[in-house]
């Protein structure tokens, strides 16, 4: 992973899953034991971890103590990795006659998570999916934390294909929120959505990028290739360094807007 993201010019990776692992903390090269390994092999190949993508969810109400502990987890990882945030979801609106106690849940568990990361010198960041890709729910869940230690990942894919909005309204919503981007393509919408190549898709990718950075928004622009999940989409091979070639592309043109 290191050896690729640093032949095609990557300036970071994001971590999900190593080796079939998405437990990041438990896997053996992130213990204690081996962490200073691992961190000498990131700087030599010239690259940084941008977030760490925990799978804590919390809108069942059984599940979401251990989520929050999954959290700490990743936070403490974050920290021994120097890695500015860790993602979390809030996921789903299980029941919507109940969409009210749901977002306090998610707005208690982030408040919990975003406390504790503070005193880290990480940030907890809550991920535009699921049943919260409507920028509004988002909006709600913010209202109800206090630490500045919480804020948003805008995934531009979610709430302009499964919530209906325009990445224009997404952002006026979310932009004093959002500290890290993931960056896909699609064609379709909804059910009938299917992830593309950058740049093979209908996703306004480049208006997204004039957006972020006529607020000045100076962080990461992260690829999101989700082949786990979807098996057909093309091998990382094909995909990664079609990301970079377009990327810096449509980066170019807005800085020439």
């Amino acid at each position: 992973m290191l050896a690729e993201a640093s032949r095609l010019g990557y300036d970071g990776i994001e971590l999900r899953i190593v080796d079939g692992e998405l437990d990041l903390p438990s896997h053996p090269r992130f213990r204690p034991e081996r962490i200073g390994e691992t961190l000498e092999q990131l700087e030599a190949a010239g690259l940084v971890v941008c977030c760490l993508d925990s799978s804590c969810s919390f809108h069942e109400p059984e599940r979401c103590e251990a989520a929050v502990q999954e959290g700490l987890a990743h936070i403490d990882l974050a920290r021994r990795m120097n890695a500015p945030y860790v993602r979390v979801f809030g996921d789903a609106i299980p029941d919507p006659a109940r969409e009210g106690e749901t977002i306090a849940r998610v707005a208690q568990a982030l408040e919990r998570l975003g406390q504790y990361a503070e005193e880290q010198g990480v940030m907890v960041l809550l991920e535009s999916h699921g049943g919260f890709s409507a920028s509004d729910r988002m909006l709600a869940v913010m209202a109800q934390t206090r630490s500045p230690a919480i804020g948003i990942l805008w995934d531009i894919d979610n709430p302009y294909k499964h919530a209906g909005e325009s990445v224009r309204e997404t952002f006026a919503k979310l932009a004093p929120y959002i500290k890290h981007t993931h960056i896909k393509d699609s064609l379709g919408a909804g059910a009938d959505g299917k992830l593309t190549l950058p740049g093979e898709g209908d996703l306004p990718i480049g208006d997204c990028l004039g957006l972020l950075a006529e607020a000045g928004y100076d962080g990461w622009l992260s690829f999101e290739w989700e082949k786990k999940w979807v098996p057909q989409l093309a091998e990382p091979e094909v995909a990664l360094p079609a990301y970079i070639d377009y990327i810096r592309s449509e980066t170019r043109l807005v800085n020439a807007r």
